[in-house]
């Protein structure tokens, strides 16, 4: 590649492609990519994107699809300083309009006929041509502390939150977890997890820094496919949620357990998993690192545990990723506690995100250079973490950070319900972990739980809609009218 230095990532895969040209990086549908196509390609793509005026520092919204122009497109911007806003084109129009209306991308990919694209060019209307031979751009001058990524998430505000990940971020994020899980480049990864995540991001930037083969696979919901996958692919790792575990456990059951001879590795995140979920899966998978961890959008995989080795603190998060990140429990002061003590467990390292796209989003969310992750828990005398609550208020339905502000302000918005409240509750169904319930005030309530169901499905993805619905008289509030959710679970 031409001047890289300032994405580690890029340069890795460059390396990839000098040493093993023809090792093949991507596998998606029938075609086959080697580490030097991937790298021409990527250069197309720059090329193309500088032909349309984009240069560095601009902002392109990227619609997250496993296709192989995404993967292209997504390497090309950080290629020439550009930033990918990588988005979920599902997402509800409203989430897409906000990021829209703060981003002011020049340039959409992929998020169809939407009002956020109809000005640009569809991401399905770019010819790439990939025999053009690399086109001149531009790529001087950028440093690895630009930010190279904004990824959404959702705040207790009840707005998204924009993450700014710069390329050393992004990078070392794939290097912490490389050398915990071990993937190496003889691996072969089924990737069926999400691209608009940064668990799935994540894992398409690890396999590629490790000069590994990634397989793009829709999504879980066909398990006779994705197990087609495993067998034809002799696939020897891929990630997954716990709602994801749920689902194949009670589609398939001990089915899975047929690859435990190949699976050199499976990865878990963004929810958590009940301890006899961990006892059965090592039981199914006696020599598989089973690698669970601990993070954020903010501070990406900043903790792990495999199961195997810590079979005696399997209620624990785990560790530090890696000897570059630092993990401290703090007390409401900033000052780190005891061993034993709770308080908020607080992450520096090298994929620590330095800020948030919008600057009132940065208040109270550092210590220093130590960012509050918001969840309660300690520290034991082995060094082990631990989980006892939740100090921010976000539900967490099957690994989805869902914001009880959002649900109330769409709630309100129906037209016919003055007040109402949102908490978390325990999953009746034992697989999302957490689901959202509302409580709705009576007094002043012109519509049903079945009308506002149907208003919400409008506007709401199915996974923040209510699940259970309560008819109260008036909501606990502080002297200064906030709400007081905790209450509404007791």
């Amino acid at each position: 590649m031409r001047d890289v230095t300032h994405s580690r990532l890029l340069c890795t895969i460059a390396e990839h492609a000098a040493t093993s040209p023809c090792k093949v990086a991507l596998v998606a549908g029938a075609s086959r990519i080697t580490y030097t196509q991937l790298v021409h390609n990527i250069h197309c793509a720059a090329g193309y994107l500088h032909s349309r005026g984009i240069k560095r520092g601009d902002y392109i919204l990227l619609s997250a699809q496993k296709e192989l122009e995404f993967v292209y497109l997504y390497f090309a911007a950080h290629l020439m300083g550009a930033i990918n806003v990588v988005v979920d084109a599902a997402a509800p129009q409203e989430r897409l309009d906000y990021i829209n209306g703060i981003i002011h991308p020049v340039a959409a990919f992929g998020a169809g006929q939407s009002d956020v694209a109809q000005s640009f060019t569809s991401f399905h209307d770019i010819q790439l041509d990939l025999d053009a031979g690399k086109m001149e751009y531009d790529s001087h001058e950028i440093c690895s502390t630009d930010v190279a990524d904004v990824m959404f998430t959702t705040g207790t505000t009840g707005n998204p939150k924009g993450v700014c990940l710069s390329h050393d971020n992004i990078a070392g994020s794939a290097s912490n977890t490389n050398g915990f899980i071990r993937t190496a480049s003889n691996d072969i990864e089924a990737l069926a997890l999400p691209l608009s995540h940064s668990f799935g991001l994540g894992r398409l930037r690890c396999v590629l820094m490790a000069g590994a083969t990634l397989v793009l696979v829709s999504n879980f919901a066909n398990l006779k496919a994705f197990f087609n996958v495993l067998a034809t692919e002799q696939v020897t790792g891929f990630g997954m949620v716990p709602a994801v575990w749920q689902y194949i456990k009670r589609i398939s059951g001990k089915r899975i357990g047929q690859f435990a001879d190949q699976l050199r590795y499976i990865e878990f995140g963004s929810a958590l998993l009940p301890i006899q979920d961990k006892r059965l899966l090592m039981e199914l998978f006696p020599h598989t690192r089973l690698c669970m961890h601990y993070g954020l959008t903010e501070a990406s995989r900043a903790m792990f545990i495999e199961f195997h080795e810590n079979q005696d603190n399997l209620n624990s998060i785990g560790r530090p990723a890696s000897s570059l990140v630092e993990v401290s429990v703090r007390d409401e002061n900033g000052l780190p506690v005891g061993d034993g003590v709770d308080g908020e467990i607080c992450v520096r390292g090298n994929m620590v995100s330095r800020s948030y796209f919008l600057a009132h989003d940065n208040e109270n969310a550092y210590f220093g250079d130590w960012f509050r992750t918001g969840d309660w828990g300690h520290r034991d005398s082995d060094g082990n973490f631990y989980l006892t609550g939740r100090k921010k208020e976000l539900i967490n339905v099957g690994g989805e950070k869902v914001s009880p502000v959002s649900i109330e302000d769409a709630i309100i918005g129906t037209g016919g319900i003055q007040e109402c409240a949102c908490v978390a509750i325990p999953d009746p169904n034992g697989v999302l972990g957490e689901v959202p319930k509302a409580f709705l005030v009576k007094q002043g309530a012109t519509l049903t739980v079945d009308e506002v169901k149907q208003r919400l499905s409008a506007v709401l993805p199915t996974h923040e809609i209510p699940v259970q619905w309560e008819w109260v008289d008036s909501l606990p509030k502080t002297s200064s009218g906030k709400i007081q959710r905790q209450k509404l679970k007791q």
